[in-house]
């Protein structure tokens, strides 16, 4: 922190998740192991989607954008994390948070859009299968795609513009272990009823839209698994959608938890543990749920190690 007469903060101390001596190394072991089981997971289902030509097709096109979102977005905000554990001062430049904030909210709204994405294609697939090639072609993947990325870029640029229009002269602790909204509000010198106003809406249309979406999905997929008369074809279209649904219900159950209710509510200290859930526990756990409840991934797996011993 230095700066001129009015003392402009340019840089920020992360206070990490706690400031107790004793809970600091085993901590950073623990978080230092989800960071390898996220990155092994994603990478691992990349790389098995890849290399399997039977999982080129769109279910498995938004499974791979969805590892890359959270293996990238993990990057983002773990590697930091980890140096508050191991670091009397875990600071961070007032230009390297505004870029923390730019991706963490880019590649967080992409998720929730990409899980919109895939809650269509499983819509059309029970809902119309006839048309599953025409209404999920190629070309409309892709658009599919370009469209939850560029929200995802408008959304980015939404929320860090909001944050550039504060100014930060006091303090520089960061009550987080990363650059978070509300504990950035806090110190601010200038921050207002509107910026929370804007943060809160553009939460509410980046968590709202896409469950708005869904919710529609699953309400068309489950009236038609209900007129399925044999008992195997409802299981196996249940079976389809259920890894899908216990994605979407831990990443928008925490996601809504912590950014849906006013900041009275929920203290700092304890917010910043309802957001280790979504933004490190949850991109650990899509790769094992899309893994371990997939036929076709276990599939996939079997023939790639299979390969390799045999080479």
């Amino acid at each position: 922190m230095a700066a001129d007469n009015t003392s402009f903060v340019t840089e920020f101390i992360l206070a990490g998740l706690t400031d107790k001596p004793g809970l600091q190394l085993p901590l950073f072991f623990l978080f230092l192991g989800f960071y390898v089981v996220t990155m092994v997971g994603n990478l691992g289902l990349i790389t098995l989607i890849g290399l399997n030509s039977h999982l080129h097709i769109p279910m498995y096109f938004f499974l791979f954008n969805l590892s890359f979102i959270d293996f990238s977005y993990s990057s983002t905000i773990i590697p930091k994390m980890l140096m508050s554990f191991v670091s009397k001062k875990n600071i961070i430049s007032y230009s390297g948070c505004i870029t923390q904030v730019f991706f963490f909210c880019f590649f967080v709204i992409s998720e929730c859009f990409i899980l919109s994405a895939m809650a269509y294609d499983r819509y059309v697939a029970i809902c119309k299968p006839l048309l599953y090639t025409v209404n999920m072609s190629p070309q409309v993947c892709v658009f599919l795609l370009l469209g939850v990325y560029g929200i995802g870029v408008v959304g980015a640029i939404a929320h860090t513009g909001n944050m550039l229009f504060l100014t930060f002269c006091g303090g520089n602790l960061v009550n987080h272990y990363m650059c978070d909204f509300l504990p950035l509000f806090e110190l601010s010198c200038n921050s207002s009823y509107m910026n929370t106003l804007v943060l809160f809406t553009l939460v509410a249309i980046a968590i709202g839209v896409p469950i708005v979406t869904i919710f529609l999905s699953y309400g068309f997929i489950l009236s038609s698994i209900f007129h399925i008369t044999s008992t195997e074809g409802r299981s196996k279209a249940f079976s389809t959608c259920s890894s899908h649904i216990m994605a979407v219900s831990f990443f928008f159950g925490s996601g809504a938890f912590m950014y849906l209710k006013p900041p009275s509510i929920i203290p700092l200290d304890q917010g910043k543990v309802y957001t280790v859930f979504y933004t490190i526990v949850v991109p650990m756990l899509n790769p094992l749920i899309y893994s371990l409840r997939n036929k076709d991934v276990k599939l996939a797996m079997k023939k790639t190690l299979g390969r390799i011993s045999f080479s």
